[in-house]
């Protein structure tokens, strides 16, 4: 087994506004590629890691976009497939200075959503030692439920490690009840679980980190690590309940990311065989870096700005 990660999901173009309002009154939009998965891979690149994104594309200006920065970036892109009949989706985000910017989706019946289990069987998991999964790819369809269902027995059985980020998008479910039953069922496949307090409330009806984690850990789930904003983050290992301190964030600019952020600290410091805790404030690190910068995926750091970020007096973590 070769080391190197493998994502999955489905990376949309995103217009995002030039000027602060509602998106129909931008004065103009930028273009960028966005998708929880592929801000994960841009992440988990930049730290000069191996690491290949698996999806469909349209044949369309979008999905050009899509594998030029891939190249970009230096992901593999031998597991990308493209839908003569289906687009690529994109997506519109607004310009804040405060809070979550405004988000809408032209993604329904993209090419993504097509995703199935022939495609899955296509790829040849043996030359790598991570997977990561999120909770957005299942929601699309029936056939990328099933998809990634298989992706969860082939990574197993070629002895991938699993990290499986809930990220949750109830608009995309048929209703809350399957969203629910589906992303609890599918976390307890994985090795390592990455869920929100927002996203307990949902899933498990408690926003208690502790909760969250015993809930997770008894369906099975080997790690589970609650963000917790900026308080940082909590950790049941099967061994020991601790918390690991967030790191200062001099002024929030886009919250979008963070959690993706989060992942790629917890994924490639793990892939460095660092102590689980240094992982996890490798990941608070990445996930305040991420807020004080504008984009999905335009902040996250090189190895040089990484540590420079974690050794600067005023970001170190609170004790």
């Amino acid at each position: 087994m070769s080391e190197g990660l493998i994502l999955a999901g489905e990376p949309m173009g995103l217009l995002i506004a030039q000027s602060e309002g509602s998106l129909d009154s931008a004065s103009g939009y930028s273009l960028a590629v966005a998708g929880a998965e592929f801000n994960v891979a841009v992440g988990t690149a930049r730290l000069h890691h191996r690491v290949t994104y698996m999806t469909k594309l349209g044949k369309d200006p979008f999905g050009k976009r899509v594998i030029r920065v891939l190249n970009e970036n230096g992901i593999g892109n031998e597991f990308v497939s493209f839908s003569d009949e289906h687009k690529t989706g994109f997506m519109l985000k607004g310009k804040v200075n405060k809070g979550d910017p405004d988000i809408f989706y032209f993604r329904a019946g993209s090419a993504a959503s097509t995703i199935s289990p022939a495609d899955v069987g296509k790829i040849d998991m043996r030359n790598y030692s991570y997977i990561h999964l999120t909770g957005i790819l299942p929601a699309l369809s029936d056939e990328t439920r099933a998809a990634v269902y298989l992706m969860f027995d082939k990574a197993r059985a070629a002895g991938l490690t699993i990290s499986f980020d809930p990220n949750l998008r109830p608009q995309l479910w048929p209703s809350l009840k399957i969203m629910r039953e589906t992303i609890n069922d599918m976390a307890s496949h994985a090795d390592i679980v990455l869920p929100g307090i927002a996203e307990g409330k949902i899933l498990v009806g408690s926003d208690d980190p502790k909760k969250i984690n015993d809930f997770y850990r008894q369906n099975g789930a080997g790690i589970v690590i609650t963000k917790c904003g900026a308080e940082g983050a909590f950790v049941t290992d099967g061994n020991e309940n601790y918390k690991v301190e967030g790191y200062k964030v001099r002024q929030i600019i886009d919250t979008v990311g963070a959690g993706d952020g989060f992942a790629v600290g917890i994924i490639t410091g793990l892939m460095e065989n660092l102590p689980l805790y240094e992982a996890v404030k490798r990941g608070n690190a990445i996930g305040a870096i991420q807020v004080m910068s504008r984009g999905d995926n335009e902040g996250l750091p090189t190895p040089e700005e990484l540590a420079n970020f974690m050794k600067q007096d005023d970001c170190v973590g609170r004790k």
